[in-house]
């Protein structure tokens, strides 16, 4: 698809209903917004399958829906640092920053390194970034070393008491994501949660307990990555 074709069905998707639902139900606030739902921009991602060169003039459009359908068609491994920057500094709520650390960067060369450096951001959602894709890159790399993810614990400890609620939170989904990824990580994840309760703040508390809540239930699922290792020895 064209450019302004993809323009013309994004418009034919609007609904500015929608824009105040999302804001209501899910604290969605978001300039420029079509109002279109995730799945419809899934469905109209598929149709285009992946073009970068595209993906970009759509994020430039300014189009809140536009930006996200271009984290959903850009090529991860055509990322460049420059662009990452770009990109990042715009995001203005949880949603549109999931869609590009999960969908993209964290399938990128640039995940680790942007996991560290954004991780000491001040902005909410360029700190919460840091932590999405922590959390993604649990099931984006399933051939990294335990000793990668053990590298974040510090930083989740670190961070664990910026208090804000889409920080908190991700700092909370990336623990409870390194904890599934298997059976030594998911202990060494409930030490840290331990670690957390024992700190003693509000914020840090209810990262651990919750973190604590999650990985201990009963269907907990965890899974046996990097497979090479937890594979033959389930066997």
């Amino acid at each position: 698809m064209e450019y302004q074709e993809v323009i013309n069905a994004l418009h034919k998707l609007a609904n500015q209903e929608n824009v105040a639902f999302k804001k209501r139900k899910f604290g969605i606030a978001a300039n420029n917004s079509l109002g279109i739902y995730q799945k419809d921009l899934k469905e109209l991602a598929n149709k285009i399958g992946t073009d970068s060169v595209l993906a970009s003039r759509l994020f430039d459009s300014g189009i809140y829906e536009a930006r996200i359908l271009a984290s959903k068609i850009f090529n991860p491994k055509e990322l460049t640092n420059d662009l990452l920057e770009k990109w990042v500094v715009t995001f203005e709520n949880w949603e549109i920053c999931d869609s590009f650390c999960m969908g993209l960067f964290a399938k990128s060369e640039f995940a680790i390194p942007k996991i560290i450096e954004w991780s000491e951001r001040e902005n909410e959602f360029e700190k919460r970034a840091a932590f999405a894709i922590m959390a993604a890159y649990c099931m984006a790399d399933k051939k990294a070393a335990n000793s990668v993810f053990e590298n974040f614990f510090p930083i989740i400890n670190r961070e664990a008491n910026d208090d804000r609620l889409y920080v908190r939170k991700a700092v909370n989904w990336a623990l409870r994501n390194i904890g599934k990824r298997n059976v030594d990580l998911h202990k060494k994840a409930l030490k840290t949660a331990s670690q957390l309760v024992k700190m003693n703040t509000k914020c840090t508390k209810w990262i651990g307990s919750n973190a604590i809540s999650q990985l201990t239930k009963q269907k907990v699922n965890i899974l046996d990555y990097p497979r090479a290792i937890y594979r033959i020895e389930n066997q």
